[in-house]
């Protein structure tokens, strides 16, 4: 393997090697759902995430071991450039096999910024550009009669699991879809339905995505079925577009779905979400790789054209991270800073590998996905003199400058939000009442899924354009199940009761539950709203039960979704 095409060639073998590892893991999801084998589910999960680097790096390996003294040899890289673009022309997703072919270049040769001389430009990948056909889709024509029309489409999805009761699924399809155009004033005929052949799968449920067409109108429809003892039901139905696209959020584990070609997937998808960002798309599909790229693509695309500068993120300043934004782009940049200042003792190696804990956990819809980028260049010009000052006082081991850019050698990017504390100060009083009762339930999201925040202070968490409270603080963060709950002692004497410190021993795993609210900044009314609703989260009681559960391996469903609920098109 000493030529250029030999070479070439090579990357693309490792390529289909790795999606056909790919697709193998994501086929095993109907077999999971069957048997309801949720832990195995999330292994697979795990697995599938982890898959690209193991082929990166592999592949990087023996060409270097190939190539020898000439794996460096940057006039070769040009000729393996040129010789792999020929060679993926007729395949399905080339843009993906690019960025594929771009991940060993930079790796290879510590690239910063781009080098358009050996890899494929990001800016240069629209992934949509050049799809002429459509994602396989099955369609169901209205002939008068809607039971017929989702019988037929109910009974098209198979499992060896057998329907619990099949006429009962369609009869719920039927009287949500008939709820939802008439509560969104809807009155012309449903004439079909179009739905994505393949079923999409996620830990313990499965989902029919599509949309439903009249004359006119769309709207989306996706279907989530339930295994369960006595066989698959319909749990749900929505064809709001907010609902559809929190089933499809940045917050949650991403999709198994056997697509041969995933761009023609994210068109579709795009058709049904249109306010959902195209990364986020295809990272929701288990593309995380091509979902970076893309991000990256549509921040250049957004500097270009704007000339606002980066600057502080809103909020109070994090004593672990630099954070900061760009008003005309809906993202968080963040950058670990050099040290840590008290009471923080964790190590920037500790905050790394939280990061990554949380890239392959099952994130419930109360994780950020929050996606590491290295040496990453941006105009000097762009960034506010204040930001810029603390980048350079604060993170210059992972910050400097170069000639009129900034280079980041390391950061994480993720969805901006507002700070649930900034939230609660200007949102109207039932909005923010809301958001209280959501933070209690995301506290119990992260804490059935194994997570303890760690920091439960409000400015730790954000809320979403759908109200929805989500963690994104992640460097105290742990797992519930290496925590020590206790109850606060009883005082042995009005001295001790007193004291400003801890009379008693407190181990560093030791955790407190019933003094949580003491830090926690609600107005009275909003304190007895979360009491009132989630009281039991302030207590050692609660997560020492939820502790048991998770140590003798049960897996609690945290749903994107409410049974039996139908809502009108929102604009938010």
């Amino acid at each position: 393997m000493r030529g250029a095409d030999d070479c070439a060639r090579h990357i693309v073998d490792a390529f289909a090697g790795y999606n056909a590892e790919f697709r193998t893991i994501t086929r095993r999801a109907p077999l999971r759902f069957d048997s309801r084998d949720w832990k195995a589910s999330q292994r697979d999960a795990v697995e599938r995430i982890e898959l690209y680097d193991a082929f990166v790096n592999q592949a990087i390996g023996e060409l270097r071991a190939s190539l020898g003294p000439d794996a460096l040899d940057r006039e070769l890289w040009r000729r393996i450039h040129g010789a792999f673009a020929a060679q993926i022309t007729e395949l399905p997703d080339p843009e993906f096999i690019k960025t594929f072919f771009s991940s060993i270049s930079r790796r290879m040769f510590g690239t910063v910024g781009v080098a358009p001389d050996i890899e494929f430009v990001a800016t240069d990948l629209n992934p949509l550009a050049n799809v002429t056909s459509t994602v396989g889709t099955n369609t169901y024509v209205n002939h008068g009669s809607l039971a017929l029309l989702f019988e037929d489409l109910l009974g098209d999805v198979r499992f060896r699991s057998p329907w619990r009761d099949l006429d009962k699924s369609i009869n719920h399809v039927v009287s949500e879809v008939r709820a939802y155009l008439q509560s969104s004033g809807e009155r012309r005929t449903l004439e079909r339905v179009e739905v994505i052949r393949p079923v999409f799968y996620q830990i313990s449920r499965a989902y029919i995505v599509g949309r439903v067409i009249g004359r006119d109108f769309m709207a989306p429809l996706v279907i989530a079925l339930r295994n369960t003892d006595g066989g698959v039901l319909v749990d749900a139905v929505m064809l709001a577009e907010e609902d559809v696209s929190i089933v499809f959020s940045f917050t949650r584990s991403y999709f198994h779905a056997d697509i041969e070609r995933v761009a023609e997937a994210v068109t579709f998808l795009k058709s049904i979400m249109p306010k959902k960002p195209v990364s986020e798309l295809f990272t929701v599909l288990g593309r995380a790789r091509q979902g970076k790229t893309e991000r990256y693509r549509e921040l250049m695309r957004n500097l270009e054209h704007t000339t606002d500068r980066f600057e502080h993120a809103p909020g109070e300043r994090g004593l672990v991270m630099v954070c900061f934004t760009l008003p005309s782009f809906d993202v968080v940049f963040k950058v670990i800073r050099d040290r840590f200042p008290y009471p923080k003792t964790v190590l920037r190696e500790e905050v790394v590998a939280k990061y990554q804990m949380v890239f392959i956990h099952d994130r419930a819809g109360r994780l950020v996905d929050a996606q590491q980028f290295r040496r990453l260049r941006f105009p000097r010009a762009r960034f506010t003199p204040e930001l810029l000052d603390e980048l350079r006082r604060e993170t210059a081991s992972s910050v400097h400058e170069d000639g009129e850019d900034v280079v980041f050698d390391h950061m994480y990017i993720e969805r901006r939000m507002t700070p649930l504390n900034l939230y609660l100060r200007s949102a109207p009083a039932a909005d923010a009442e809301r958001a209280v009762l959501d933070y209690g339930q995301c506290v119990r999201d992260l804490a059935y899924t194994n997570i303890f925040p760690g920091d439960l202070l409000l400015k730790n968490f954000g809320v979403t354009r759908h109200g929805r409270v989500i963690f994104y603080d992640y460097d105290e963060l742990c797992q519930v199940t290496d925590c020590n709950f206790r109850d606060v002692p009883q005082a042995a004497n009005d001295e001790d009761e007193m004291r400003g410190e801890a009379w008693f021993y407190v181990a560093e795993n030791d955790v407190f539950p019933e003094t949580f609210i003491n830090f926690l900044a609600f107005n009275d009314e909003q304190r007895a709203a979360l009491l009132g609703m989630h009281g039991e989260i302030l207590t050692a009681a609660f997560w020492r039960g939820v502790q048991q559960r998770l140590r003798v391996g049960d897996v609690v469903e945290v749903l994107p979704y409410h049974p039996h609920r139908v809502r009108v098109a929102s604009s938010a």
